[in-house]
């Protein structure tokens, strides 16, 4: 019984070993190739809704110094 025990237990430290270096290979990429793509696809993001509120708000201040359409 004893065997078993330390049988399973090695297989069980194993098994931990290889998720544990499966996590961190994920961790890496994600910091990787992850992490800046989406910071770089989010400052695109920022970067032309800036422009779309800019456009709205000259819109908006366009249509306040012109009088009603009659």
């Amino acid at each position: 019984m004893n065997a078993q025990f330390s049988n399973t237990t090695r297989k069980l430290d194993d098994a931990a070993q290889k998720i544990e270096a499966e996590v961190k290979g994920v961790i890496q990429h994600l910091n990787d190739e992850v992490v800046p793509k989406i910071r770089t696809e989010s400052t695109q993001a920022l970067r032309s809704l800036a422009a779309e509120l800019r456009r709205l708000a000259d819109k908006m201040d366009d249509s306040r110094t012109q009088p009603p359409a009659k």
